[in-house]
């Protein structure tokens, strides 16, 4: 829609990764140029954060910086604010498209403008959540199976986005009929001071766990010192969103969207061109344009002068001793185990909660797989005293979040919450979990939901990827081979009752484990947790999972997605490794590391750095309490991937063969040491260290075998490892990509080929 927004040379008119045409005439002196011109000490900011001492880092700063020269100098940008005096139709067709999709975009204000908060709160209350205008009118009457929109604002210019995906049997001109009648209702009914009260509540909280990590405190004084000038910007932003009112909400709306001009944007699948919102009446214009001097002629590099050699690094640090955090345990009248761990930095609450359950419910009748994940979805839904839209207001006002998902072998409620509402978060909390209220119109409506998005992902090559992969390695009849949402035909069989048997059968104390991180002390938490001995406990028969299929040798797995740009390659296998703190699985983590573990790891620098095939590849070996496997992932360019194939399993061969090298091992040492110094950082990591600790019943020093196992660690040991763990000749290879353009090519590879389609099941005459 860019395009058709802003003018011609706009410098928000294109992509800021350009077009394939750009990349093809472009050449390393308009590299140079580049650098040359924009990247100067005057035109950046340094921001340095951490357990550091200001005075020294400095001096740093002044050595490694202070000598470089002034960069030309960069004036602030100036372009005309964007007003369109009608709407304007666009449109295209998308070869991967399963439904087509209606955006609405019209043009705001910069980032940082004073009606920055009305505008986000304006997206809030039409377009965000189950309380807002589109979702009541278009979502939970089942006329759209998406509808949502947000503010969008960049240093020049500013949209607000509303993006409509129908239900099947709909047309993009009925979605924006649809839209209007939504801002007619949204005219009628107004802003309350519930909307403010939920917006203020979620915006003081979003900017409170914003600060949790160092990266994001000196990330956002970088941000605001770049386009502000001000590094304490989150003063005024904190004033700006406390004093919005009601008024200045409805004044946004009349300025930027009532009867304003918009592009209108018809995202279309090949074979439904019918169901364009409206013909294309918008042509760009291109004629007036004059492109501007940006000053790159007659620049030449003038290099720093030091008084040290820059091409020597400067040494590492000593490897931080990593301090695990402190942690205390006890368990309730009910049996149900609790850990927690005070966090003081900032004030705010993680909690969650798991009950056993999950897929492994389903292995008796995988017919209905996906009823745990329905029953997730339902118990997100109404309770007995609040509708579901009522509940979620409560849940904005405080700031807080309550999650519920479903896993291999259990439930989890997540909570987030300002300290100062964690009382409150928690009373709503055990009304969702002792008061669930299942209804039909609430169960019709997931259902098709959760059926029209497994259509989309078949339109998605990752998802074919992930989901057909898992069932090669574990087979249809293990629940571990079958996407944990289900399936479009297993939901299709689950039915209300299914639902209500689940709560009936698994809410339970037997086996629940409770973890809470944050500015709370134990003799606090305990209190909140006493609703949870009212639950009732129940015997439960969860048989564990049937292990991987075994690979008897390496063979090509393909999919066939017609027009596909790139190849998804999923190869590995399921390695029955499950997890330990130490012994195999970290070993093999650690073994891991040199070959796909890393940026800079042999598979990603061969074929990101030197090839130039893919963005990013990978390799990684996973672990939990039932199954263990390994996987290289990676989404190659498609004329390219017979050639990324060959090479691929060579690396594999030859790391299977001689393991990492010396270097390679001093590097993982370093690395892993490193940063692992940021691994209790943040309230949720915390949250997720000590729930390891308290699953699997670990000793509180368990991080110190593994520091011990990484820094003794040696080439020939991991050689061994790999040798034992990584057999290229039992791998399985899935490949996810245009038939047409990669069959030939992969014919010469030596292995043989099975066609599956992408539920994985193979192809007539396979």
């Amino acid at each position: 829609y860019s395009k058709n927004l802003y003018p011609y040379g706009h410098p928000y008119s294109w992509l800021t990764i350009g077009y394939l045409e750009d990349l093809n005439r472009s050449n390393v002196n308009d590299l140079k140029n580049f650098f040359m011109r924009w990247y100067g000490p005057n035109n950046a900011t340094l921001t340095i954060g951490g357990d550091i001492k200001p005075a020294e880092v400095v001096k740093m700063a002044e050595k490694y910086f202070g000598s470089i020269p002034r960069g030309p100098e960069v004036k602030p940008v100036v372009v005309p604010s964007v007003n369109l005096a009608s709407n304007r139709y666009a449109s295209y067709s998308d070869n991967y498209a399963r439904l087509p999709m209606l955006a609405i975009v019209y043009p705001t204000v910069p980032n940082y403008s004073k009606d920055m908060a009305a505008l986000a709160c304006l997206a809030q209350v039409l377009g965000q959540g189950r309380n807002s205008v589109l979702y009541q009118n278009m979502v939970k009457k089942q006329l759209a199976l998406q509808a949502s929109c947000f503010s969008s604002l960049s240093e020049l210019a500013g949209e607000f986005i509303v993006q409509i995906l129908p239900l099947p049997g709909k047309s993009l001109a009925d979605m924006q009929r649809l839209y209007q009648a939504s801002l007619d209702s949204l005219e009628k009914r107004g802003v309350t001071d519930e909307d403010i009260a939920k917006f203020k509540g979620g915006t003081e909280s979003s900017l409170i766990n914003g600060l949790q990590s160092v990266s994001g405190k000196v990330s956002q004084l970088a941000a605001f010192q770049t386009f502000t000038g001000n590094p304490n910007k989150i003063a005024d932003l904190l004033k700006m969103y406390s004093s919005l009112t009601k008024a200045d909400v409805m004044n946004a709306y009349q300025k930027y969207i009532k009867n304003k001009g918009a592009v209108i944007l018809s995202v279309l699948p090949k074979s439904q061109p019918q169901v364009i919102a409206a013909a294309d009446n918008f042509k760009i214009d291109s004629t007036h344009y004059k492109a501007p001097n940006y000053g790159y002629a007659g620049l030449k590099y003038v290099k720093a002068k030091d008084n040290f050699d820059r091409t020597q690094k400067p040494p590492l640090g000593p490897t931080p001793v990593i301090k695990a955090p402190l942690f205390w345990k006890k368990e309730l009248a009910s049996g149900t185990k609790v850990i927690g761990a005070e966090n003081t930095e900032i004030p705010v609450v993680t909690f969650s909660m798991f009950i056993p359950g999950g897929q492994l419910t389903e292995a008796g009748n995988l017919s209905k797989a996906g009823v745990a994940s329905l029953f997730t979805d339902m118990m997100e839904e109404d309770t007995k005293n609040y509708t579901a839209e009522q509940f979620s207001n409560e849940l904005q006002k405080l700031g807080s979040s309550i999650r519920i998902f479903s896993g291999v072998d259990g439930i989890t409620f997540s909570v987030q919450s300002l300290k100062s509402n964690f009382g409150k978060t928690m009373a709503l909390l055990q009304e969702r979990i002792k008061n669930p209220k299942f209804t039909q119109e609430a169960f019709d409506r997931i259902k098709k939901q959760n059926i029209e998005s497994f259509k989309l992902q078949k339109a998605q090559p990752a998802s074919i990827a992930n989901q057909v992969f898992a069932k090669i390695n574990y087979g249809s009849k293990n629940v571990l081979g079958i996407n944990g949402n289900g399936t479009e035909i297993t939901v299709q069989n689950v039915t209300l009752q299914d639902i209500q048997d689940y709560y009936n059968n698994y809410i339970t104390t037997n086996g629940a484990r409770i973890v809470v991180v944050g500015d709370l002390k134990e003799a606090e938490v305990m209190p909140q947790l006493a609703f949870l001995n009212t639950l009732p406990h129940k015997k439960l028969n969860l048989a564990d999972p049937a292990a991987a299929l075994p690979v008897a040798k390496t063979k090509i797995y393909l999919v066939d997605v017609p027009k596909a740009a790139q190849t998804e390659f999923r190869v590995g296998y399921g390695t029955g490794i499950k997890y330990t703190p130490t012994g195999d699985y970290y070993a093999t983590y650690l073994m891991n590391y040199p070959l796909g573990g890393d940026f800079n790891s042999r598979l990603n620098m061969y074929l990101r750095e030197t090839k130039g095939w893919t963005y990013g590849a990978n390799s990684r070996y996973s672990g939990d309490r039932y199954s263990g496997d390994f996987v290289f992932s990676s989404g190659i360019r498609a004329a390219s991937t017979d050639s990324a194939l060959v090479d691929l399993m060579s690396y594999i061969k030859d790391y299977n063969k001689t393991g990492p090298t010396p270097a390679e091992v001093a590097f993982m040492k370093t690395a892993i040491g490193q940063r692992d110094a940021l691994r209790y950082e943040t309230g949720p990591q915390k949250a997720a260290f000590i729930a390891r600790i308290l699953e699997y019943d670990l000793p509180a020093d368990y991080v110190d075998a593994q520091t011990k196992m990484l820094t003794g660690a040696t080439p020939e040991e991991l050689k061994t490892t790999a040798g034992k763990y990584l057999n290229p000749d039992k791998l399985n290879i899935l490949l996810v990509g245009d038939k047409a353009k990669i069959l030939s090519g992969l014919q010469k590879s030596g292995y043989e080929i099975v066609e599956l389609n992408t539920d994985g099941d193979p192809v007539a005459g396979n």
